[in-house]
């Protein structure tokens, strides 16, 4: 088996999430691998702590064997669940245990990778990459919801438009839509490449030679719309926060501004003791929060401490050996031990 994808931020990510009251050894620790993909980062937390345990959580079955098979010499310290970290962490948090896992029990440590691993992008064959001929599809779990084919073939123009523009910021996101919704009068979307070129030719000349391909924000709407992405990270978010047992810590690593910008609020709101009225503003459900509640007679008491001020990013000696992790953002709190009496 090769291993493709680096875990971003190793010693970081150690370093906020490794309480002092966490054991040397982590005997009778637990942690919550809640975005497992290949198992780096497990690997690395398994490898520091002889007698931690994980839950390694991925939707996608493909992707959880190549990370049973990375993580094998652990034996049964790392388990491993199929589906969403939501569903998991939610029943973790209501004291079920999930199907096929031991009695239920609170994590000292979880932890949300948001990015997507190098596996789907080199080989899972779903569209990921537009380097290549692939289907396109996106699906992290391909047994539900629509691919990105079928979301191309059935939105409106204005509804892809605002797609690519909310989801991934894209500034031509209406002359992209207007391409699209031409194109499929004639012939169906069905491949990666076919989408790659569309947007090549639909953008302005200059825009084709800057930092970035043309079509990576394109894609990236896609992707982040046909998994749900920013609409079920509010959720996920207080899920994890619910199922982390007090004194332990959460940790999320985002690569886009509008995930970070979602950690960030949700982070504030936990560690200032103030209201927040809702991370989500208007019909079509993008991302948008829109404020505290700075008049509230209500005090709050602060469920987290924040443990990072600002977000943490990877040194540039990091990002020279791995260039994917030049966008990564890590945030991390403490959650606070209730009042005794």
């Amino acid at each position: 088996m090769t291993v493709s994808h680096t875990p971003v931020m190793p010693e970081e990510v150690l370093r906020f999430l490794v309480s002092e009251s966490f054991t040397q050894d982590g005997n009778g620790e637990y942690m919550i691998d809640c975005t497992l993909g290949e198992g780096g980062h497990s690997a690395v937390f398994l490898r520091r702590f002889p007698d931690l345990l994980i839950t390694g959580i991925d939707a996608d079955k493909d992707i959880i064997n190549v990370a049973r098979e990375r993580l094998k010499e652990f034996g049964g310290r790392i388990e491993f669940y199929r589906g969403w970290a939501q569903d998991f962490l939610s029943g973790l948090g209501a004291g079920e245990a999930p199907e096929n896992l031991p009695a239920p029990r609170l994590p000292s440590i979880i932890l949300l990778d948001l990015g997507v691993s190098l596996y789907h992008y080199e080989k899972g064959d779903r569209g990921f990459s537009f380097r290549g001929a692939e289907p396109l599809d996106m699906r992290i779990d391909t047994g539900s919801g629509l691919s990105a084919a079928e979301i191309l073939d059935r939105r409106s123009e204005a509804e892809i438009a605002d797609m690519l523009f909310f989801n991934a910021g894209e500034r031509y996101s209406r002359r992209i839509a207007r391409a699209i919704a031409e194109t499929r009068r004639r012939t169906a979307l069905t491949s990666a490449a076919a989408l790659e070129r569309l947007v090549w030719d639909a953008v302005p000349a200059a825009y084709r030679h800057g930092k970035i391909h043309p079509a990576t924000k394109t894609f990236q709407a896609l992707r982040v719309e046909v998994n749900g992405e920013l609409k079920k990270l509010p959720g996920l978010l207080s899920a994890a926060f619910e199922a982390l047992r007090p004194g332990g810590r959460l940790g999320v690593i985002t690569f886009n501004s509008l995930e970070d910008r979602i950690v960030k609020v949700f982070f504030r709101v936990k560690s200032a003791g103030k209201r927040f009225d809702g991370f989500f503003a208007g019909s079509a459900g993008y991302a948008g929060g829109k404020g505290f509640d700075e008049t509230s007679e209500t005090p709050i008491e602060k469920e987290a401490l924040l443990l990072t001020a600002k977000p943490v990013q990877p040194l540039m000696e990091e990002i020279k050996t791995n260039p994917p992790s030049r966008s990564a953002k890590l945030r991390a709190l403490e959650k606070i031990r209730p009042r005794e009496g």
